[in-house]
């Protein structure tokens, strides 16, 4: 059986929308990890922070990762899922990780576009342009260690997904 794919990248990268379509090109399933969390807990990711706080959020988002792997699944993690070395160790382990890298401008700008308070909390209170900065600048070194391949998400989804295929195929032939 295939080993599953995970994508990750900060929030407005294209995990869920490339994941759907990446599942749909390879006939696997997809899930994402933050609705598995919101499904099993009842709540929003907003809530689980304001009730639980940041650290009681990741260590819900760390069993949600474990809980969803599966052979022939693409699973879309939290932006915040390889703060965990934990976490970085059990995908590389475990399956194929792909980072969907995108420059913070343009994360902002998907994120202002597509606002969904409930699913994605400010992580600062501040700006979502300054924010974005921030958050790449502390974790790209973690996404970057944590992946086999970085693929550029400021292409349309079906080149992000093409990108990845081609990556993968290239990765069973070595």
């Amino acid at each position: 059986m295939s080993l599953p794919i995970f994508l990750i990248g900060a929030r407005g990268c294209g995990k869920t929308t490339v994941g759907e379509a990446l599942s749909q090109a390879l006939g696997y399933a997809f899930c994402d990890t933050d609705h598995h969390l919101q499904l099993v807990t009842q709540r929003s990711v907003t809530e689980m922070v304001a009730e639980e706080g940041w650290e009681g959020f990741r260590a819900r988002e760390s069993e949600s990762l474990k809980a969803v792997t599966a052979p022939g699944t693409i699973i879309a993690t939290g932006g915040g899922m390889v703060l965990a070395e934990a976490n970085r160790r059990f995908m590389r382990e475990n399956g194929r990780v792909i980072w969907l890298s995108a420059p913070p401008e343009v994360l902002a700008e998907r994120l202002e576009n597509q606002p969904e308070a409930g699913q994605r909390p400010t992580l600062t209170g501040r700006p979502i342009a300054e924010e974005m900065s921030d958050v790449l600048r502390e974790r790209a070194h973690l996404y970057r260690a944590a992946a086999h391949h970085e693929v550029n998400a400021m292409q349309l989804p079906e080149s992000v997904v093409e990108e990845i295929l081609q990556s993968l195929s290239l990765a069973r032939a070595s």
